[in-house]
């Protein structure tokens, strides 16, 4: 078991779970966000080392997951199924983390943006009454990734598995009104890869593909700076054209699928999903944003999350962004562009970044009450002490 007394961090994702401790680096355990029951094909004898449990989490889960009917607890960065996230924590603190909850121990978990107040409440009661942690803290997404970067004022572009978040953070307080949502996310490009590779004539279409499709999404897909350029490629030459082997042994060919599949991010009519594109919302966002603070959070861009790590995304938006500014604010005078500071930061580790500036954040505060709820707290004041976090 683990020291009493040591800080868990934990970072909830629609499609993985970032958890481990204050003051590391690094998570302990990073596993996918889902839950997987047998159902087992007549056709598809189990062919693995991992023995088929009557309920899988995790990695184990992913790798039988032909075999499994799989739940996701999380979605859009929102728990929705409270039982299966139960059993996901229980996992969690239990086999993956070795702590027992109740030997003195505090949590700080994340939440995205706009968590509704229910989710939070629900939140809390679970890490008291049903885990026991000596105390507690929920602290958005955004803010975490900032403290990462050691700065406190910039515009976070948070995109994960379930939903794409521009949030913009001024010393360390959040502009609630200029929060941007975009429902495109990896979970939307895996399915639009699916449907763009069934054009092709690769039949993926069960969960179990699902899987297969975000393997494929993360080792051949990119963001094409000039997609006009990258589509002459695709159709006049074989160069984009990369194999990859299936489960059961198929070989797959991607050529354009490669770089059309992120593309619903900067158009997300592509997938059917209504208004403006990421390289778009971040410029309205700023441009709404109080003129004082528009030179901060355009010079201040930080992205962050698993599907921000397409070889290619921190250039196109640059080059989108600043081709928005010219026409919009320069009206076309190119002379003047010089002087536009605009900057991308794309640190290495952002996949990991909430969960490092989580890890960072519960270290500084470990000996202050006043960033806690404490247990003692709740157990006289009930859900109140939640306007702590306020």
């Amino acid at each position: 078991m683990v020291a009493a007394n040591k800080i868990v961090v934990c970072d909830n994702g629609t499609g993985f779970v970032k958890a481990g401790f204050a003051a590391e680096n690094f998570p302990k355990a990073i596993f996918p966000s889902l839950v997987g029951r047998p159902v087992l094909r007549a056709e598809e004898a189990v062919q693995s080392d991992i023995l088929l449990q009557d309920i899988m989490f995790g990695d184990e889960a992913a790798a039988l997951r032909s075999n499994l009917e799989i739940s996701y607890p999380v979605e859009n960065g929102i728990v929705k199924n409270w039982d299966d996230m139960e059993k996901l924590w229980d996992y969690t603190f239990k086999e993956r983390l070795a702590i027992d909850p109740k030997a003195g121990h505090r949590i700080l978990l994340t939440e995205p943006p706009l968590n509704p107040k229910r989710n939070r409440e629900k939140l809390v009661e679970m890490m008291f009454e049903k885990y026991g942690f000596d105390g507690c803290n929920i602290t958005t997404q955004a803010m975490l990734t900032l403290y990462a970067q050691g700065i406190t004022t910039g515009v976070v572009i948070d995109t994960g598995d379930g939903v794409t978040h521009v949030v913009p953070v001024f010393q360390g307080y959040v502009p609630q009104h200029l929060i941007c949502r975009l429902d495109v996310a990896g979970r939307h490009i895996t399915n639009y890869l699916i449907k763009l590779m069934l054009l092709r004539g690769y039949p993926l279409n069960r969960t179990a593909d699902f899987e297969t499709a975000r393997q494929i999404k993360e080792k051949w897909c990119y963001v094409a700076y000039d997609t006009a350029a990258e589509r002459k490629l695709a159709l006049e030459t074989t160069i984009l054209e990369e194999p990859y082997e299936l489960p059961d042994g198929r070989i797959v060919r991607l050529g354009r699928e490669r770089f059309e599949a992120p593309e619903a991010l900067f158009d997300p009519n592509l997938i059917d999903v209504e208004g403006a594109g990421l390289s778009d919302m971040v410029f309205d966002m700023c441009m709404k944003a109080d003129i004082d603070l528009r030179t901060e959070f355009f010079k201040n861009i930080v992205l962050s999350g698993g599907s921000s790590m397409y070889p290619g995304l921190p250039s196109r938006l640059e080059k989108d962004i600043k081709q928005r500014y010219l026409t919009d604010v320069l009206k076309g005078d190119k002379s003047r562009l010089g002087k536009f500071r605009l900057r991308i930061n794309d640190p290495p580790r952002r996949k990991h970044l909430v969960f490092l500036g989580g890890s960072v954040l519960a270290d500084v505060m470990k000996d202050n009450d006043a960033f806690w709820l404490l247990k003692s707290e709740y157990e006289e004041q009930g859900l109140r002490i939640l306007d702590k976090l306020q």
